[in-house]
């Protein structure tokens, strides 16, 4: 048992020789009682501290002179307070003298208020990042300067000079903080994680001898480096490592970004990818430093759920396990089992696999990852508080360890005498008190680790061992045949042909070894899966095609063995539907929507959408057209197929199904709206003379959109509009141009960013047809002129389709004077024979253009007695009888239009109903035949009553 007077003998002793030196000052000793107890906490928990006072003293009597010690920095204090220490600093010797004295006077305000209980870990660790922060800012700006004096300017190649003849555009060095740096978590006595880069190669100007940029900030990154790390009389400022630069100790120590980009795309490791989640861009030019960030981006962050994340962090996590046991560092509360290296392994694992989709999770604090994480729901909210608990505690550990002799130790120490220190600067009675506190965070954080960490098993529970001797192959073909007939495949030997043709082409493929693997834990399970499904055969058709897809792309393998579940609703998905089954073969980042069943099959109204939306593009850059097309298309295909699961699965009803794909559509028609327009008035301004109050266009829905009608894979029916009244007027940009240039440019910008083909396929096709003059037409038409076209030119069928247009998205008051304009045209007296022969006459000529009935099948939409002829007479209905009964242009899709009629009683008996029952029926089985791929006609002797009473009310209705 130590007894307290032992910790105090050696700081006792120290105090004295500060006093000493006070005394012979004629300086008066600091007399509160709250002083006395800090600093005796203090010189016991830090013989750094203790040690600098004695032997620095009149800097210690500076710090409690000026307040500083009892003062919570604001954000520019340290600046300010490095830049008046440096000032008159003209060479390096004296910058480095400078820097460590200010380091050493500030590291012990630093511990004092830590041990003092005066600092929050928050305030400690934001204090020592920015102290680290101002001295790499501070120097390198002084020795960018001196180098640069010697050498010459390095310069852009891409702009060695103004237009005016100027100065060229001068490069500067790039610093990268990685780690606890780059999260602004830096420790009392961490090195410093370094990485350079510069903007560009090219040579330096104006120097002594011909040199290259690349040579120039080599020399500055190693001046900067010894500036900080040499060991001299004066101590150090920081440990600089620069290890974790592209290829470690063998590689360039400053790189050009083309070239970083090079190394991050095609030969970095994985592990790098987990090291660069906290970098941040300490120097440089603001245009340099985004394209920096823009480059790292990509390759941190992959725009599709990477479970292969989590694998590489296993095994990265076992490698250091491995490390610690040969090295006997069991008692590393860094590294250690339950130690601050697995709580950021659980937060960055998240932010590896989702990332790329959540933007939010894109940020370096792990205190703020796993707020994220709770309010997502990723990590249940009391596994959340453990782990933040327990960071908070094995930090403070971490600074207090480091905190007594200022050096880089992870270790509890092992003497009697440092461990009752150590529990005491805890706030501890007894180094076994602390002990148990110590034990119980690493126990709460090491279950969570292997919560998220387990491996799944090799060979899952329950797994018939047949299946996977299938697989391989090592069964003879009777034996295959007899397993898949009891696996409930109803033909064996179709199937055992599909799979050795899979694994045939498998084989060919060369896969990784990484990959080869995850696919033979794959194929047992995934075979077990689908024979479980309701239609094994199809399944097993569907699930490999998908497989055959991604096989190359071994995270989604990872996912799949990750989530089982996401493998379930594959096959019970696909089993039900081709089109499912090719939307993921087309689109495999769909996968992602099967991970979570409680989000796969609630689809989401328009505000979520929105939401989501404008997360997805949030960190995309304003000008990444590319992006942004990418991002809209995995938005609206991921939420259809939401849609198309609920759908399937009866969640919702069918009338409500067009109801969600309508939302979707519209959102991502506006959202496109709103980038274009964004882009275009960036670089030309807005037009003049507008009036609507907005963008000045509006987009109108017709058809499927228009009626909130529309199905899987349906096109969209738009005309565009805009409200300038001055179209020869010019924008207010800086490169001016009339109205109508702005809004046709804006309108073909809209369909190019809604049809052009991505990675990610379309957004939608599009039909621009239903223009005023059609393709003859203008593309976007002003308002005005669109009212007078419709007044005085429109054809009969114009008004009918008139009758399914509303606005989708665009400016509200000039959809407000649109719904004006459009009331007035249904609603205006029509002779009804002339109307009855108009719309008879255009439904004939459809039906011979477009009708596919015959041999054997009906056409759902253009036969006789199909949705179209429903449609033609709700029409026909509405354009007859709005003159007296306005209340008949209201709304835009057909039930609600049937139910007024039915409520005005304008068709007799039972018309209404039989047209509403029958509408239903031929959508409903026009809805199945997408889903499942076919052609949109049915036998012809289905739906036989429903399609007679529509041919008769035509007969009746319209007389043909």
């Amino acid at each position: 048992m130590i007894a307290e007077p032992a910790l105090q003998e050696a700081p006792d002793r120290l105090w004295q020789q500060w006093l000493d030196w006070a005394a012979t000052q004629g300086r008066a000793r600091p007399a509160a009682p709250v002083f006395d107890a800090i600093r005796t906490r203090v010189w016991e928990g830090s013989e750094y501290v203790a040690q600098a006072a004695a032997r620095h003293p009149a800097e210690f009597a500076d710090l409690l002179d000026c307040g500083d010690l009892d003062r919570v920095y604001q954000p520019s204090d340290l600046a300010s307070r490095l830049a008046g220490a440096l000032a008159g600093v003209t060479d390096e010797p004296a910058l480095q003298r400078a820097l460590r004295r200010f380091r050493r006077r500030e590291q012990t305000r630093i511990i004092w208020r830590d041990l003092g209980g005066l600092a929050g870990l928050d305030e400690t660790l934001e204090d020592l990042s920015e102290l680290a922060d101002c001295c790499i800012r501070e120097a390198l700006a002084r020795l960018h300067d001196w180098t640069r004096a010697e050498l010459g300017t390095p310069v852009d190649p891409a702009n060695p000079a103004d237009v005016a003849g100027g100065p060229a555009r001068e490069q500067h060095l790039l610093v990268i903080g990685m780690g606890k740096l780059g999260a602004r978590e830096l420790n009392l006595s961490s090195d410093i994680d370094l990485i350079f880069a510069f903007p560009a190669q090219g040579q330096v100007s104006g120097g002594p001898r011909e040199l290259t940029n690349q040579q120039f900030f080599l020399r500055l990154a190693q001046r900067l480096v010894q500036t900080l790390d040499n060991q001299t009389v004066d101590g150090f400022v920081f440990r600089v490592d620069t290890r974790l630069r592209p290829f470690g100790d063998a590689g360039p120590l400053v790189m050009a970004l083309d070239a970083l980009e090079d190394y991050y795309q095609s030969q970095a490791r994985e592990w790098e990818r987990y090291a660069m989640i906290k970098a941040r861009v300490l120097t440089g030019d603001p245009p340099a430093v985004a394209a920096l960030e823009n480059l790292l981006r990509p390759f941190v962050y992959r725009r599709y759920l990477d479970f292969g994340a989590i694998d590489s962090l296993r095994d990265l996590k076992q490698m250091i396990a491995k490390e610690l046991y040969k090295k006997g560092m069991d008692a590393n509360i860094k590294l250690g089992p339950g130690g601050i290296r697995e709580i950021e392994f659980i937060g960055q694992a998240f932010q590896l696999v989702r990332g790329g989709r959540d933007p939010d999770l894109q940020t370096r604090p792990i205190r703020r990852v796993l707020t994220l994480l709770g309010q997502r729901g990723r990590l249940p909210a009391v596994a959340v508080q453990q782990l933040d608990d327990a960071y908070c505690f094995l930090r403070l550990v971490e600074n207090r360890i480091q905190a007594y002799r200022d050096r880089q130790t992870h270790l509890l120490p092992a003497d009697d005498l440092g461990r009752l220190r150590l529990a005491r600067t805890m706030g501890c009675a007894d180094w076994e008190t602390f002990a148990k506190d110590l034990d119980g965070h690493r126990q709460c954080v090491q279950n969570q680790f292997d919560q998220v960490f387990a491996a799944p098993p090799t060979e899952p529970a329950g797994l018939d061992p047949d299946l996977t001797a299938l697989w391989r192959g090592t069964l003879d073909d009777a034996r295959a045949l007899e397993v898949l007939a009891a696996a409930r495949f109803t033909d064996p030997q179709a199937a055992w042909q599909r799979l050795g043709t899979f694994r045939d082409a498998t084989a060919r493929k060369g896969l990784s070894t990484r990959g080869g693997e995850r696919l033979h834990q794959l194929l047992p399970l995934a075979l077990q899966v689908i024979a479980a499904s309701e239609a094994p055969d199809l399944a097993l058709e569907r699930v490999l095609r998908v497989l055959e897809s991604v096989v190359r792309r071994t995270a989604y393998l990872a996912m799949l063995m990750e989530r089982p579940m996401a493998l379930t609703q594959l096959a019970r998905l696909t089993g039900m539907s081709p089109w499912i089954a090719e939307q993921i073969v087309r689109q495999p980042l769909l996968l992602d929507e099967l991970i979570d069943p409680r989000r796969l099959y609630t689809p989401q109204r328009r505000h979520d959408l929105e939401a989501e939306l404008a997360a997805l593009l949030a960190p995309i850059d304003a000008e990444d057209l590319d992006q942004q097309m990418e991002r809209l298309r995995q938005f609206a295909h991921g939420n259809m197929l939401r849609v198309a699961a609920a759908d399937l699965t009866g969640v919702v009803p069918l009338m409500k199904v067009s109801d969600y794909l309508t939302e979707i559509a519209e959102v991502a028609v506006a959202r496109t709206l709103t980038l274009t327009f964004a882009h275009l008035a960036r670089r030309h301004g807005r037009p003049a003379g507008l009036q609507g109050a907005d963008t000045g266009l509006l987009v109108l829905g017709y058809g499927k959109l228009g009626g909130l009608e529309l199905g899987y894979g349906s096109d969209l029916d738009l005309v565009f509009l805009h409200g300038s009244i001055q179209p020869g007027a010019e924008t207010d940009g800086p490169k001016p141009i009339s109205a109508e240039q702005f809004y046709n440019r804006l309108g073909q910008r809209m369909i190019h960013m809604m049809t052009a083909h991505t990675p990610s396929g379309i957004l939608y096709e599009l039909d621009m047809r239903l223009r005023p003059d059609g393709n003859k037409g203008m593309l976007v038409r002003s308002l005005t002129a669109f009212a007078d076209y419709q007044e005085h030119s429109a054809w009969t069928w114009e008004h009918q389709a008139l009758i399914r247009a509303r606005p989708t998205a665009g400016d509200a008051a000039l959809a407000e004077r649109y719904g004006l304009i459009r009331h007035a045209i249904i609603c205006r007296p029509r002779d009804p024979e002339t109307l009855r022969e108009d719309v008879r006459a255009m439904r004939a000529r459809m039906r011979d253009n477009l009708d596919k009935s015959g041999r054997g099948r009906f056409d759902l939409k253009q036969g006789r007695g199909g949705i179209a002829d429903i449609e033609f007479m709700v029409q026909y209905s509405v354009l007859r009888w709005a003159a007296q009964y306005p209340d008949l242009a209201f709304w835009t899709d057909n039930i609600r239009q049937l139910e007024t009629l039915a409520r005005l009683n304008l068709l007799p008996g039972q018309t209404t109903a039989d047209l509403t029952e029958a509408y239903k029926a031929l959508r409903g089985a026009y809805h199945r035949s997408t889903l499942q791929d076919q052609p949109k006609t049915v036998p012809d002797d289905a739906l036989l009553p429903e399609r007679a009473r529509v041919r008769g009310l035509w007969q009746e209705l319209m007389g043909d």
